[in-house]
């Protein structure tokens, strides 16, 4: 048995696809110490894992002091975090041993703490995975236009910080691409190599084992009996971008009409009485149990993030997707690209061109053919299973 020591930030994407992965670890004898944020603690500790915690709200602070601008301001922003993370996690476990350590790609200390507690290091990465070249390429994109007086403080900070970090903690970092995808010897990335973008750049430290699903509890009840002969559509905007009351009006206006069976997900964070008049062909609910869904369902209307797109092929499922912010625009262009689906854009969407897109999904054979086509390996990826057989090798070639 080993004992692994788990750092992640804060947020429902980079989460989930860990859960199947921690508990997998734990039933092959593994100890898992988890840092993470107090809002799951329940859900990692659901595991087996131990569960140890950050400031939240420092941690937030710190980030967004870096700016949002630009990539290399949020760069900035994570190195920020690093005097929140790493004397907590150093000072919890202040005496104790781990074997090795596993942290979240786009968790800016984690490659830190690797190097500081000299563990050995895999990756866990819940985005696309990204060369330096790629990166380089992007951060340098990212710039095009941009007056050099904006440009040089942003650089400029990231070369302070950077040098105040390698003193304090005698760290090595050697370009942003270090700090923003924290790259190690080994990284499991949750999609297929054949839904990867630009896959024959990868190389074989990364290691593609699909969607992590596992079963996450909710307190809210969901009668699967009620749609599981209807093959629904199911609308979700994820967790973090759905506070849409108007777009989930234009939905209502789009598709309440139709003979469809609509169930659609608003979140936490948007009250069901705000909606008006729900349409008779619409179940809403704050919450529901998506993988459970989406067995059922005949297109799925997404925001694009990773986790929800990889569940929704790995099901089998045409997508729509309307793309909020971070890498969902990439992911939107990606599926559209393979022909599984559409990509709209949410500021000039109109219940028209929606209702619209439902049909010509539905109606067109060729969605389905290339949905059933990139389900397949999705479908022998392995998962959660293959993510710790991956691991085991990783452990066996160091010696753990």
């Amino acid at each position: 048995m080993a004992r692994v020591l788990f750092i992640n930030g804060g947020s429902e994407g980079h989460i989930n696809p860990t859960l199947g992965v921690v508990q997998e670890l734990i039933a092959r004898g593994e100890e898992v110490v988890y840092f993470s944020i107090e809002a799951y603690r329940e859900r990692i500790e659901q595991t087996g894992a131990s569960v140890r915690t950050f400031d939240d709200q420092k941690f937030i602070k710190a980030f967004i002091s870096g700016g949002k601008d630009y990539v290399l301001e949020r760069i900035n922003g994570l190195l920020l975090t690093a005097d929140v993370v790493i004397p907590t996690v150093l000072e919890q476990t202040a005496g104790e041993h781990f074997d090795y350590i596993i942290h979240d790609s786009m968790f800016g200390c984690g490659r830190l703490l690797a190097q500081i507690l000299k563990l050995p290091a895999i990756s866990s990465c819940t985005t696309f995975a990204q060369t330096k070249e790629v990166f380089d390429r992007t951060l340098e994109q990212s710039f095009i236009g941009v007056p050099a007086e904006i440009v040089q403080p942003i650089y400029d900070k990231f070369n302070e910080l950077t040098d105040i970090l390698k003193e304090k903690y005698n760290v090595e970092i050697i370009s942003p691409y270090e700090v923003f995808c924290n790259p190690a010897p080994l990284t499991i990335v949750y999609t297929t190599r054949e839904f990867q973008p630009y896959e024959e750049a990868i190389d074989q430290t990364y290691k593609f084992v699909g969607p992590s699903i596992s079963s996450r509890s909710t307190q809210e009840h969901f009668d699967l009996m009620v749609i599981m002969e209807k093959s629904p559509i199911y609308i979700s905007l994820g967790t973090v971008f759905n506070q849409a009351i108007d777009f989930y009006k234009l939905c209502f206006e789009a598709l309440g009409s139709t003979e469809h069976t609509i169930v659609m997900s608003i979140g936490s964070r948007v009250q069901i009485s705000d909606l008006g008049q729900i349409p008779s062909n619409f179940i809403v609910k704050n919450y529901v149990p998506q993988t459970d869904v989406l067995k059922y369902t005949k297109l799925f209307i997404t925001h694009g993030g990773m986790n929800s797109t990889n569940e929704g092929l790995y099901y089998g499922v045409p997508l729509i997707v309307i793309p909020q912010s971070a890498d969902q625009p990439i992911i939107a262009g990606r599926v559209a690209n393979i022909g599984a689906g559409v990509k709209l854009q949410m500021e000039s969407l109109s219940a028209k061109q929606l209702r619209e897109a439902v049909d010509h999904v539905l109606s067109g054979p060729t969605f389905k053919e290339a949905v059933a086509a990139i389900r397949e390996p999705f479908l022998k990826a392995g998962g959660s299973r293959q993510a710790v057989d991956e691991i085991f090798k990783f452990k066996s070639q160091h010696r753990i």
